[in-house]
């Protein structure tokens, strides 16, 4: 009835101008004299205030071990900490009889004691953050789990974000490099957390690290700093962590529905830069205006991009196969047995030998798969044409119904060697596109010119007839030549006849 502010300051009115005495207000409310005492002495209802903490017989013996068990979850994941209730069910089992809201406040009190504070913390032009997280997008209509590359520039907090399949080296590479075009330059220093690609291992208990040759690489090329984060100490670099989160809620909802990651890209690319355009609470310009002290900070840019891409050295097996990553890829048959190095880019493949490029696959994020191109087999199957239909490296490989009719034209009329022929046609496709070539055959077949020398005539352009005329005009000179009509009866001598 006297917590109302209403009543509270009527009380203390009256009280206070001497209109009414502290008796007749007793008497009038029939309030307790503590109580009124209380009124006049406080501007407003204070509320309960406990005086020294309650007692508490029957925890109090357990209490060291609630301590400790709280103190263990440190050293635990999140997900896999003792709730309340799981604690109160052991302390139960080694004899406690109290109740469960005892030890629910107990486990309040000390774990609100024991949160961290963090310091706010300064972060100059030209710095950047680094982080890796992970949402689910729906890929040519397929929903899976992607993950998405992070940097951050906490002083104008821009960021910039690229989709991948997964983390690994040849993505941590490709983020840099990204970056770095799409800030315009190279932060002086970039800080990051423990992951494998940087990090082979943490030495001198967590304060050194041994590096990666992987990111050594990237980091000569680059010349910038780098700072590593304590562990499970993510709040040293709480603006990426930040944007990890916000990247996740802004970008990734509602889920993003694409045909390839190239398209997903192009829409986290133009997100990122429509989002320069917003300004954080407290700074003086949006993000765009702020970026222009970053890229003064930044160091430059080499003159030769850094080349994102995993070199291993092999030999093609006798499949002409070269394995990388778990998957096997194909090369051209004269590869087999030979040293090839293998270039692993994040979205394709290239396999080299003796300095050139010999093959080229789109790379397979999959374990344990073979990628073939059909056009490398054929030199082989032109010498073992038998095995031509029961070849897996064409297996699935559609071509137009021209070839189907011409190999059976073929088959027919040159007996025993038709295949052969065919295949010969086939690897026209190694130096000329199908789009080339499917015209060549179906003019191939209407002139009855089925071989693939014939067949080749096709795929050059013939010049017309009229541009092989000799004209006169701007030789004057050879206006005034003449020459006589040929007798074609003297071509009778040459038969035995006679004049």
């Amino acid at each position: 009835m006297y917590r109302t502010m209403e009543d509270w300051t009527d009380i203390r009115e009256r009280v206070a101008s001497g209109k009414v005495s502290k008796r007749a207000i007793l008497r009038e409310t029939g309030m307790h004299w503590k109580t009124l005492k209380k009124v006049l002495a406080h501007s407003e209802p204070p509320g309960y205030r406990q005086q020294k903490a309650r007692p508490q017989p029957k925890l109090g013996p357990y209490r060291e071990r609630l301590e400790q068990i709280l103190k263990e979850d440190q050293q635990l994941p999140r997900k896999q900490r003792h709730t309340a209730k799981r604690i109160w069910e052991r302390l139960q089992a080694a004899g406690f009889t109290g109740g469960y809201t005892v030890v629910k406040e107990a486990v309040r009190e000390l774990t609100q004691r024991n949160q961290e504070v963090f310091v706010p913390l300064l972060h100059p032009p030209g710095e950047a953050q680094m982080d890796f997280g992970h949402a689910l997008v729906k890929l040519n209509g397929v929903l899976r789990k992607v993950a998405f590359f992070v940097m951050a520039l906490p002083y104008s907090d821009a960021v910039f974000v690229q989709a991948f399949e997964r983390e690994c080296t040849e993505t941590f590479w490709e983020g840099h490099v990204q970056a770095f075009g799409f800030f315009g330059g190279v932060p002086r220093r970039i800080t990051y957390d423990n992951t494998k690609v940087a990090v082979a291992q943490i030495l001198g208990g967590g304060k050194e690290r041994r590096l990666t040759h992987g990111f050594l690489q990237l980091k000569s090329h680059y010349l910038f700093a780098h700072h590593f984060c304590r562990i499970r100490r993510g709040n040293e670099k709480g603006v990426v962590e930040g944007l990890v989160k916000f990247t996740r809620l802004n970008f990734f909802v509602p889920v993003p529905q694409v045909r390839d990651f190239d398209e997903l890209n192009a829409f986290l690319r133009q997100r990122c830069e429509a989002d320069r355009q917003r300004r954080l609470r407290g700074q003086p310009g949006t993000k765009a205006q702020l970026l222009v002290e970053d890229q003064a900070a930044f160091l430059p840019l080499p003159a030769v991009p850094f080349e994102a891409c995993r070199k291993v050295s092999t030999t093609a097996s006798s499949l002409s196969l070269v394995r990388f990553d778990r998957n096997d890829y194909s090369v051209p048959v004269r590869w087999a047995h030979h040293p090839i190095v293998v270039k692993g880019y994040w979205q394709e493949v290239v396999l080299c030998a003796q300095g050139q490029e010999v093959a080229r696959h789109r790379r397979n994020w999959a374990a344990e798969q073979v990628s073939f191109e059909p056009l490398h087999y054929l030199e082989l199957l032109e010498r073992k044409p038998g095995a031509l239909d029961h070849a897996r490296p064409l297996a699935g490989w559609t071509l137009p119904e021209c070839f189907q009719l011409l190999r059976r034209r073929l088959e027919a009329e040159r007996e025993g060697d038709g295949t052969r022929e065919y295949i010969r046609v086939l690897r026209l496709l190694e130096k000329h596109p199908l789009a080339q070539l499917r015209p060549a055959v179906e003019q191939g077949l209407k002139a009855g010119a089925l071989t693939r020398d014939a067949i080749a005539q096709f795929l050059y352009p013939q010049p017309d007839w009229r541009l092989t005329l000799f004209s006169l005009a701007g030789h004057p000179h050879l206006q005034h030549v003449k020459v006589t009509a040929p007798d074609v009866n003297q071509y009778q001598t040459l038969l035995g006849g006679v004049q």
